[in-house]
């Protein structure tokens, strides 16, 4: 059995989102049925929504960034209760066999997670994400958010807040270390908001210094206009690590020359088109150049309760779900600061 519940989609690749319905499952056995709150806007779901990544699932409902309340539990489930405040991020199941699942690592999971959207459920079924009011999800894979996050500002955190925590954990950033986020948007703000309360040395580089009160409220020491005349001179050999934003195709040998010995570029935005670099770059000080992509269920935990220890949430513009498609035109000319968020109680 399916119960509809209102959403907003994309009809067909490119076409405008509208109020439309969605079947989600019954609850079984050990689901967990939310009432979502909030729903974030992620750059992703445009790309998807407008069929920019290639085979889309359409209708599509987009939203891996989702934050509510839960509304029941199947009667196998023992980690959550109705009323528990509750997140879901990218993914809502794997394999659970693999060895990265067994791990804790399911976002990389060897026979593929199943996407909160524009994917298909291990029954066959496609999966409709956070722009609706109810959804229903495995246990496995559903984050609790503590008291002290709101739960507007904790939405981004399920994408946005683990896609920085996660690489920032895996290379040690911390006391002793110098930092750069490149890109000041909704993932470069949370980064350094992370980076800071990790304790490490956090430096900004932006095209401008638009940003840069506000990248030193949320605590970063340094910030460099990346367009102005000298600036990579300055910087370079100054990095331990850097982590990078932007979606666009940077000159990589540029910011590869920022590292120090043995320091490392991590990309987690994606460029439409492949990259060059001179493999110079690298071998002169032991230089490394890696990739990030979000984080598995037990580290999104973590990211959600440091994130309230530290009193770190998403800096967000909340708006109805009527203006959704105003939203992502305004993402996509990077009018917003930092985060889009929708009400979903304007959905219905």
């Amino acid at each position: 059995m399916t119960t509809t519940i209102a959403a907003y989609a994309a009809p067909a690749a490119k076409a405008p989102l509208e109020r439309t319905t969605v079947p989600r499952r019954e609850v079984g056995r050990n689901d967990v049925l939310i009432d979502i709150k909030f729903a974030g806007i992620c750059h992703s779901d445009i790309h998807q929504a407008r069929d920019e990544w290639g085979e889309g699932n359409f209708p599509m409902v987009p939203g891996h960034e989702i934050a509510g309340v839960v509304a029941e539990v199947g009667p196998g489930v023992t980690r959550y209760a109705v009323g528990d405040r509750v997140g879901v991020g990218c993914f809502v199941d794997s394999c659970r066999e693999c060895a990265n699942c067994l791990a804790g690592e399911e976002q990389y999971c060897l026979n593929g997670m199943v996407g909160t959207y524009n994917s298909v459920g291990r029954d066959g079924t496609p999966t409709y994400g956070g722009y609706s009011t109810q959804v229903v999800v495995d246990e496995n894979y559903v984050l609790g958010i503590p008291e002290g996050l709101g739960l507007d500002a904790a939405a981004p955190l399920l994408c946005a807040g683990i896609t920085l925590f996660s690489p920032l954990k895996h290379w040690n950033a911390g006391p002793g270390k110098k930092v750069a986020i490149v890109g000041m948007g909704g993932l470069g703000h949370m980064g350094v908001k992370i980076a800071a309360a990790l304790g490490a040395d956090v430096t900004v580089l932006s095209q401008t210094l638009g940003k840069q009160a506000d990248a030193e409220r949320f605590g970063a020491r340094h910030y460099y206009a990346t367009r102005e005349a000298g600036t990579f001179e300055e910087l370079a050999n100054s990095f331990d690590l850097i982590i990078n934003t932007v979606s666009a195709n940077l000159d990589l040998d540029s910011y590869l020359g920022l590292l120090a010995v043995d320091g490392t570029l991590v990309n987690v935005g994606a460029p439409e088109h492949p990259v060059s670099l001179s493999v110079f770059s690298l071998i002169g000080s032991r230089r490394s150049l890696a990739g990030s992509m979000i984080g598995g269920i037990r580290q999104t935990q973590e990211m959600l309760d440091f994130c309230a220890e530290h009193n770190l949430g998403a800096e967000i513009e909340v708006i109805p779900a009527d203006r959704i498609n105003e939203a992502y035109d305004r993402v996509v000319a990077s009018d917003v600061r930092y985060r889009f968020v929708i009400d979903t109680s304007t959905i219905n």
